[in-house]
C-alpha cells in the first residue's frame, strides 16, 4: 500500500490535511499574525513539509489560506532590516529560489486556492503551481508591490511571472505595482479559473487536481516577448515610461529589474540568480530602507483609523465648490450615499459634473456611474443634515460664515453624528465656540485634488471628545484615506510647513529673479512631486494667499502681495487655467531655461530649510504625537521624497553621516 503524508499534521504555521482521496490539504495559518507572510520560520517549517511530501508523494495538492478572506500578503517585511549586507541577503533569497524549485518540482497535480490578497510572495509561491484557482470576488486582489519597497521581485517571481504572462503584461504589472482583480488576473494568466462569490472553492481545487490541471501555456506572442530583438526594444520603452515618473538616482529598482529581464528574460534560471544578486543589493540599500519606512509609517495611520468603529452610510457636505463636491465624490465611490448641500443648484451642478467624470474614469461601466450619481443626491435646503452619520462642513475660509453655520445646524444634528469643518487654517476654537456642545467639532481637512491625495488631518483642540477624534479618524480610514491626528493651531500640520516652503520660492522670485520653472526644477532634484510653485497653482492661489496671510503675517508681506495680485487678475491656478503657470489639459505649460547658469543644489538646500524648520518646530510644540506621525504627514501630506524616508528622519541620517 501507497505511504502518504500523514493524515492531519500540525506545525506552528502550517497544516497538512489528507482526505479521502490521498489529497493532501496545505493551509497556512501564521501563528500570532492577523494576515499571512512569509517569514523565515514559516519558510523554515515550508521547507520540512515539502521534505515529507517528497518522501511520501500524495495523489495531489492543494494550497490554501486558514485566515478567512486573506490568503499570503507577501514576504515579512519586518525581518528585510535583519540583513546586515548584500551577501547575507543574496544567499538567503537563493535558499528561498531552491525552496520554491522544489515545490515547482513536486511530480503531482498541484493547485492554489486563494481567496483574498495574494502579494508579492503569496504570488509567487502561487506561480510555483499547477494550476491557480481564486475567487471572483472584491476582496480577492493579485499583485507585486515590491518596487514600492525598493526592491523587486525576489522569490522567483520576476523569472516565472514573464514566462507565464508574457513580458509585457507582467513587467508593467510588477513595475507599476497595481493589484489585479481576478478577472484581470486571469485575461493575464495568472489565474486560471474563477469561482464566483456562491461557488466553492474547495471543490473547484478538488475537481482540478482530481483531473490533473495544468495552466495553459502563454501564446505564441507572448512567448515572443522574452526573446532576442524584441527585449531589447520592449526594455527601452519601459525604461522611458519609468523614467516619467521615477528618478534612476532616487529609485534604481524598477531600471534593475527592466536590465535583469533585458538580459536573461528568456532563461528564467539565469533571470532568477540575476534575481539574488540584484535584490539582495537592493534591499540593504538606504532607499530600501529608507521606502520600508514609508510602508510602516502607512500601516501606522492605517492602525490609528482603526481605533474606532464607526458605520458610515449617509455623509452630508456643506459646499459644493471644487473641495466639497470632490470630497462628496469621493465618498459615494466608497459606497456612500451623500447629499450635497449649496445655496443654490447653479453651485452645484458643476461639482456633480466633475463626480460624474470621476465616476467614468474609476468605474468604467455605464450602468455603475448611473448608479453612483443616483447616491449623489443634490441638497439645496440642507435636509440631509439630520439624517447624516458625518456632516462636513466646505464652504469658503471665514471666520463668521463657518460660526453662522454651525450654529444654525446644530440642533438638527442626530446624537452620534460626527461633526466637521474641512477649514484649512482657522484653528477650531474660533469655529466652535458659537456651538451649545463645542467638543463635537472636529476638523477633517481633505487635500487638494481629493481623489489622489491620500492623507486627511484629523484636528482636535483641548475642548475637542476624543471619541469624536476617533471616530473622525474611523471614517477617514472607512473611505480609504490615511487619519493623521493634529492639534489645533494655525495651519495645522501641513499648510504651517508648506507656507514657508512656498513663500520662500516666491520671495527667491520676487528678490533673485529666479524663474519658477528653476524653483520647481531645484524641488524636484530633491526628490519632491512637484515643485512649490506648481504645487501653488494646483492647491489654489486663493487658499494659498489666506494660509500665508494668516501664517506669514509681516514677514511675508510681499509674498501675500503678489497672491493677491494674481486671484484680483482671477488667476487662481489649475483651477482657473491660469496662475503662475497656464494651464492646458491639467498640465503646467514651462518655459525651457538653461539651468547651467544656476546652482540648482543652492536653490535646493534654500528651499527646503523653511520646510524643515517649521517641521522641527511643529514637533516641538507637540502638533503631532512623535516623529513618525509627523514624517508619515509630510509624505503622505506634501509628498515629501519617500525615498529619503521622511523630513525628520532624513535630517537626522544626514546629521550622522556629517
Amino acid at each position: 500500500m501507497k505511504k502518504t503524508a500523514n493524515k492531519d499534521t500540525r506545525f506552528k504555521h502550517w497544516k497538512l490535511a489528507t482526505d479521502i482521496d490521498d489529497i493532501v490539504w496545505l493551509s497556512l495559518d501564521r501563528e500570532g499574525e492577523s494576515t499571512n507572510s512569509l517569514s523565515l520560520e514559516v519558510l523554515s517549517e515550508l521547507s520540512t513539509v515539502i521534505d515529507r511530501l517528497e518522501e511520501n508523494p500524495p495523489a495531489g495538492l492543494v494550497l490554501q489560506s486558514a485566515k478567512p478572506g486573506s490568503f499570503i500578503v507577501g514576504a515579512d517585511v519586518r525581518e528585510f532590516d535583519d540583513y546586515d549586507d548584500a551577501n547575507t541577503a543574496s544567499d538567503g533569497i537563493s535558499q528561498v529560489h531552491r525552496l520554491f524549485n522544489r515545490i515547482e518540482a513536486l511530480p503531482f497535480p498541484k493547485v492554489v486556492a486563494i481567496d483574498g490578497y495574494c502579494l508579492g510572495g503569496g504570488l509567487e509561491i502561487a506561480l510555483t503551481f499547477d494550476y491557480r484557482i481564486a475567487t471572483n470576488v472584491e476582496h480577492t486582489r493579485l499583485g507585486f508591490p515590491e518596487i514600492k519597497l525598493g526592491i523587486y521581485p525576489g522569490f522567483g517571481g520576476s523569472a516565472r511571472s514573464v514566462q507565464q504572462a508574457g513580458a509585457s503584461n507582467a513587467m508593467q504589472l510588477m513595475l507599476s505595482t497595481r493589484n489585479l482583480r481576478p478577472g484581470a488576473a486571469r485575461a493575464m494568466g495568472l489565474v486560471d479559473e474563477l469561482v464566483g462569490p456562491h461557488g466553492s472553492l474547495r471543490w473547484a481545487a478538488r475537481r482540478a487536481v482530481k483531473q490533473g490541471r495544468k495552466s495553459r501555456k502563454p501564446g505564441q506572442l507572448k512567448r515572443l516577448q522574452n526573446f532576442g530583438p524584441v527585449r531589447t526594444l520592449m526594455a527601452r520603452m519601459m525604461r522611458k515610461q519609468v523614467a516619467a515618473r521615477a528618478n534612476p538616482e532616487h529609485y534604481p529598482a524598477p531600471y534593475e529589474l527592466i536590465d535583469a529581464w533585458e538580459r536573461y528574460g528568456d532563461d528564467p534560471q539565469r533571470m532568477m540568480a540575476e534575481e539574488s544578486e540584484k535584490v539582495g543589493k537592493l534591499i540593504t540599500s538606504e532607499t530600501s530602507k529608507s521606502l520600508r519606512r514609508v510602508f510602516f509609517l502607512m500601516e501606522r495611520l492605517k492602525g490609528i483609523g482603526k481605533q474606532s468603529r464607526i458605520k458610515v452610510r449617509r455623509v452630508h457636505v456643506i459646499g459644493a465648490g471644487v473641495m466639497g463636491g470632490d470630497i462628496a465624490a469621493w465618498c459615494i465611490l466608497q459606497g456612500m450615499d451623500v447629499s450635497l448641500q449649496d445655496r443654490e443648484l447653479k453651485y452645484i451642478e458643476p461639482a456633480l459634473k466633475r463626480a460624474k467624470s470621476l465616476f467614468q474614469k474609476k468605474l468604467r461601466d455605464r450602468n455603475k456611474v448611473d448608479a453612483a450619481m443616483s447616491r449623489l443626491i443634490p441638497d439645496v435646503e440642507g435636509k440631509g443634515v439630520g439624517r447624516a452619520d458625518v456632516i462636513i462642513e466646505a464652504i469658503f475660509e471665514d471666520v463668521k460664515a463657518k460660526r453662522e453655520l454651525f450654529a444654525a445646524i446644530e440642533p438638527r444634528i442626530k446624537p452620534g453624528a460626527v461633526l466637521a469643518t474641512n477649514t484649512s487654517a482657522i484653528p477650531l476654537a474660533e469655529i466652535s465656540s458659537v456651538l451649545k456642545k463645542p467638543e463635537r467639532l472636529i476638523g477633517i481637512h481633505f487635500f487638494n485634488p481629493v481623489a489622489k491625495m491620500p492623507l486627511v488631518e484629523v484636528v482636535y483642540d483641548e475642548k475637542s471628545d476624543p471619541a469624536q477624534v476617533a471616530k473622525g479618524a474611523a471614517f477617514c480610514g472607512a473611505i480609504n484615506r490615511f487619519p493623521l491626528p493634529v492639534k489645533s493651531s494655525p495651519g495645522f500640520l501641513v499648510n504651517r510647513v508648506l507656507a514657508g516652503y512656498m513663500a520662500k520660492a516666491m520671495s527667491m522670485h520676487l528678490e533673485r529673479g529666479i524663474p519658477i520653472e528653476i524653483l520647481d526644477m531645484a524641488a524636484t532634484s530633491f526628490g519632491m512631486p512637484m515643485g512649490p510653485v506648481e504645487l501653488a497653482d494646483t492647491v489654489g492661489l486663493d487658499v494659498c494667499l489666506k494660509v500665508v496671510t494668516l501664517l506669514g503675517g509681516e514677514s511675508a508681506k510681499k509674498e501675500a502681495s503678489l497672491l493677491q495680485e494674481k486671484v484680483h487678475a482671477g488667476e487662481l491656478g489649475k483651477k482657473t487655467g491660469k496662475g503662475f503657470y497656464t494651464w492646458e489639459k491639467g498640465k503646467p505649460k514651462r518655459v525651457q531655461k538653461d539651468t547651467g547658469q544656476y546652482a540648482l543644489e543652492e536653490i535646493t538646500d534654500a528651499l527646503m530649510q523653511p520646510y524643515f524648520d517649521a517641521c522641527e518646530a511643529a514637533l516641538a510644540d507637540g502638533i503631532v504625537e512623535d516623529e513618525e506621525v509627523l514624517d508619515a504627514g509630510m509624505i503622505f501630506g506634501t509628498g515629501f521624497a519617500p525615498f529619503r524616508g521622511g523630513p525628520l528622519y532624513y535630517l537626522k541620517q544626514k546629521g550622522a553621516k556629517q
